[in-house]
């Protein structure tokens, strides 16, 4: 399996770690970089991340084999409506975002005939966001989701699987739509949350916060991420996210209850709930 052109439509922490990853298993010959910032780009050329950039997509990806969606998923559709003109029949699309569902469907009814989109979504990363945390090895065991859906290629399926499990990820193949369901529960109120409890100590008092452990700091590091990058997640996945906030906020309401009632044998039952549940993971 081998590409002759690659190129990187955001090339931040992933679409950088793709890019080093892709060269270091020898899976492509040349890598354009492309990204709104010249200063970023030039820098990802100076540390070989890439080979060439350019800040206009189409001319980034005239003549790729391969394109890689880096950016937030907001910006997926205008970017393909740009290049669709530059897209060589058999070239393939694929990404790296939290959110597939509509977009998924809504990408593949934007390809040329004889270009193809694969959504992907590597389970890695860092709340870090720049190219200087970036490396090849990031997904290694990692589990990356594919989303096919009935008008996929198998071929370029395949491929997109090949490269994957190359980089040592554990591939799994899910539907777009249950893929937004789990990442909603599991992902995207996680990281909501995070923020909500950073905001929430900000509220009260901001000084606070220096005052605050371990427990904190590992509980809100997602807190750290792309507010750009997440609030595009949100929106895109807002039907999900929203029940998902509603069975939250039940729980917390009810936890809210117990103490208000000095139910310490419910409080602890939950406590005791959630701590067999979170120790389970990995297990099954």
């Amino acid at each position: 399996m081998h590409f002759n052109k690659l190129t990187i439509v955001g090339v931040g922490l992933i679409g950088a770690s793709f890019a080093l990853a892709m060269r270091k298993y020898k899976l492509c010959d040349f890598i354009t970089g492309n990204g709104r910032s010249i200063e970023n780009l030039k820098k990802a050329k100076e540390m070989r991340i890439i080979d060439s950039f350019e800040l206009d997509p189409q001319k980034a990806c005239d003549g790729s084999d391969l394109i890689l969606f880096a950016t937030p998923v907001g910006s997926f559709l205008e970017i393909v409506r740009k290049i669709q003109g530059s897209l060589k029949k058999g070239c393939i699309l694929t990404d790296v975002g939290s959110v597939k569902g509509r977009l998924v469907n809504e990408m593949e009814a934007l390809m040329p005939e004889g270009v193809y989109f694969i959504g992907g979504h590597p389970i890695a990363g860092s709340n870090r966001s720049g190219i200087e945390t970036a490396r090849a090895e990031i997904f290694i065991e990692a589990k990356c989701i594919i989303t096919p859906t009935e008008r996929t290629s198998k071929d370029a399926l395949d491929k997109i699987i090949y490269i994957w499990k190359t980089f040592g990820s554990i591939v799994e193949l899910i539907d777009p739509e249950e893929h937004d369901r789990i990442y909603a529960a599991v992902s995207h109120l996680p990281h909501l949350i995070a923020y909500a409890i950073v905001n929430t100590i900000g509220d009260l008092d901001s000084s606070y916060l220096r005052f605050a452990g371990q427990g904190f700091m590992g509980t809100t590091r997602i807190a750290s991420s792309s507010p750009e990058l997440w609030r595009d997640i949100c929106i895109l996945n807002k039907d999900n996210l929203l029940s998902t906030i509603d069975i939250f906020r039940s729980n917390l309401d009810r936890l809210g209850k117990y103490i208000k009632d000095l139910d310490s044998r419910s409080l602890e039952k939950e406590f005791n709930k959630a701590r067999r549940l979170r120790e389970g993971i990995g297990q099954n």
